[in-house]
């Protein structure tokens, strides 16, 4: 179905997979456009409990194609037109991943190897990080004359904060496993070859969360960000009602009682 990506499903856990490997998983405008159709799928598909985002063979993505990119769709911006039209182009380059973290569900990005520009603005998009020891991982845009334009100024500050995020963006700054780790970059650090292993345990353990709570506190989160307290508190709390009205919410009184484990429906 897919030249450049696949997508797998295992129970409530799909795995979107970037499937270039001899190119080190570099994004081309036929990924970007496949990522956008896959996304217009998983959008709507309230089944779906994790998404696991993986990289085929050594690296999880090295950036964008320079070859293809820059003479595609980016090469395009270089062409004399309106400002307007300029931005749709680059709006519709960040709407790449901006679905991921629109889904119903939490993410989790695998990432081992090379993680550079693109690549690791994709990792961002997602609600948590696995890296193995050999990553590598930075936002190379400025040594070109560029910028992080896909999500990186946005999600960035918010995972590690706004002073070591401007050493990240300003200076194209590649940082190895163990700082990533440390700075909050990445959830979990293990060797290389675990880390499909680990995505995946920690993918399951996610789908046996309440899915309608996830949502909602996800919800909360995001608002919590770009909005005012007041805002986010009556967000959380609009949320917390329809859990509270949810047959999920029964479900898990029921458990209690009986001593056993939910059976989460996401309703």
């Amino acid at each position: 179905m897919y030249e450049t990506i696949r997508y797998e499903r295992d129970g409530h856990v799909g795995t979107l997979t970037l499937a270039r490997p001899k190119k080190l998983n570099a994004q081309s405008p036929l990924m970007w456009s496949e990522l956008r159709e896959l996304g217009s799928v998983l959008r709507g598909d309230e089944s779906l409990r994790c998404l696991i985002v993986a990289g085929e063979g050594t690296s999880f993505s090295s950036g964008i194609d320079l070859q293809e990119g820059l003479t595609g769709m980016l090469g395009g911006m270089t062409e004399p037109r309106s400002q307007e039209a300029d931005i749709d182009v680059g709006a519709g380059l960040a709407g790449t991943f901006m679905w991921i973290p629109d889904l119903h569900c939490p993410s989790v990005a695998a990432v081992r190897g090379y993680a550079y520009g693109a690549g690791l603005q994709l990792a961002l998009a997602c609600d948590f990080r696995v890296f193995g020891h050999d990553a590598k991982v930075g936002l190379l845009e400025t040594r070109y004359g560029l910028l992080p334009d896909m999500g990186a100024t946005i999600r960035l500050p918010r995972i590690i904060g706004e002073s070591r995020a401007r050493e990240m963006l300003l200076l194209g700054q590649i940082i190895d496993a163990d700082e990533a780790y440390r700075i909050g970059l990445a959830n979990r650090l293990v060797e290389a070859g675990d880390v499909d292993v680990e995505a995946a345990a920690f993918a399951a353990l996610i789908a046996t969360k309440p899915p309608l709570s996830l949502q909602g506190a996800r919800r909360a989160l995001d608002v919590a960000w770009y909005s005012d307290p007041d805002t986010s508190l009556r967000v959380a709390l609009t949320e917390q009602i329809r859990c509270m009205r949810s047959e999920d919410f029964m479900e898990g009184l029921s458990a209690l009682a009986e001593g056993r484990e939910p059976d989460w429906r996401g309703r």
